[in-house]
């Protein structure tokens, strides 16, 4: 028999779903609200430059949010507590030990703010992208769940079982800003 491509960890009625933008989160969103797991949104993306991008990306975020009713969460945007975080690792390649940092940060502040909320499960959007190494996001995801005791990662290759193209159809319908990099400034200028 076949395995579904998305598997629900046991007992996960709930998520923080750490979401990089609307894009990337409304086809997970949607999936996850139709399998009856309640997602809270928490955007946590300190790494985006410029602070333009970054409110577009914000607003968007929470346009979608509200649009459906579920909680969305603005985590603090504070770009050179980010920048030192990944100090030493600004000429890596897109994919290297920077990107996996990058994640770990984020990841790490995700489960703080999961087990603020008691919410015991937590996942990223970044695992929609097909620029993003899976394997680091799985690193940093675990990783942040081992500094956090108490929470869990949901670690979920989410560009399977059509969420891909549900998601191009979902920035269509919404009319969402799509942006062309990653959000760092390193990601930025080898465009």
């Amino acid at each position: 028999m076949k395995q579904p491509a998305i598997i629900v960890p046991e007992g996960c009625k709930e998520v923080l779903l750490h979401a990089c933008c609307a894009p990337c989160s409304s086809a997970i969103v949607e999936w996850m609200v139709g399998h009856d797991v309640r997602p809270t949104i928490f955007y946590y993306n300190p790494n985006i430059f410029p602070r333009e991008e970054y409110e577009i990306r914000k607003e968007e975020s929470k346009r979608h949010a509200e649009s459906l009713g579920i909680q969305w969460i603005d985590g603090d945007y504070d770009h050179e507590d980010w920048r030192q975080g990944v100090c030493g690792l600004e000429g890596e390649p897109e994919r290297g030990r920077r990107c996996e940092q990058c994640f770990t940060l984020r990841l790490i502040e995700t489960a703080k703010k999961a087990k603020e909320l008691d919410i015991q499960y937590f996942a990223t959007t970044l695992a929609s992208s097909r620029w993003k190494s899976l394997e680091q996001i799985e690193r940093a995801g675990l990783k942040a769940q081992e500094t956090v005791s108490g929470t869990q990662f949901w670690a979920q290759n989410w560009r399977k079982g059509g969420l891909q193209e549900r998601r191009n159809q979902l920035l269509k319908e919404y009319g969402f800003y799509n942006q062309l990099y990653c959000g760092c400034e390193f990601s930025h200028l080898k465009l």
